[in-house]
């Protein structure tokens, strides 16, 4: 078998899973999704119509990614997680027309219970911490805690905080080397 599904997930026709694909107990997958390869899905996540997600993506239990988002290659998204696609939902109001995409770029890591807004990118490797509250786009390699979430620092592609400081630095774990400005993170 090209992918695994838990007998208790539900996959709807049309939807196209990766190689080595794990779909776990409970999830939900629309027919319209698009799912890459070597990607897990953790118990109770739901997987929208119009959503892109790259390979080797991790999506923990109890995730919902809804339409108008695209998560790319090596994402990491924490248990309970959420995003949105609606700025401003109302019951009453139809709105399915207004759907902002959110992006989410290779390698970004998202943590437990933060909430990403709808209609911002998060930039590659990015780490948003637990908790967070994206109200705005993250730059590449950027640190971001609380509500709402600010930078604080920066992440280097292997999951280690780098240096802060305004100038070059290497990673203390992998040495990968990066220049460091006042609000950009750049592997040299």
């Amino acid at each position: 078998m090209s992918h695994t599904i838990h007998p208790t997930a539900i996959v709807d026709e049309g939807a196209v899973i990766g190689e080595g694909t794990r779909i776990w107990h409970w999830v939900h997958i629309c027919g319209g999704a698009r799912i890459g390869a070597h990607c897990s899905f953790g118990q109770n996540v739901f997987v929208g119509n119009n959503v892109v997600i790259g390979n080797n993506v991790k999506v923990q239990n109890n995730v919902s990614i809804y339409d108008a988002v695209t998560l790319e290659d090596d994402v990491f998204c924490g248990p309970s997680m959420v995003f949105t696609n609606v700025n401003n939902p109302r019951s009453a109001v139809p709105r399915k027309n207004e759907y902002r995409p959110t992006l989410v770029k290779k390698g970004a890591s998202l943590g437990a219970n933060a909430t990403v807004v709808c209609g911002h990118t998060i930039g590659r490797y990015a780490f948003v911490g637990a908790g967070a509250v994206v109200t705005r786009d993250v730059p590449d390699y950027a640190l971001m805690v609380g509500a709402p979430a600010r930078r604080i620092g920066w992440m280097c592609a292997c999951g280690e905080r780098l240096c802060n400081d305004i100038g070059e630095h290497a990673c203390p774990a992998c040495g990968q080397c990066y220049d460091i400005g006042g609000n950009h993170c750049t592997p040299l």
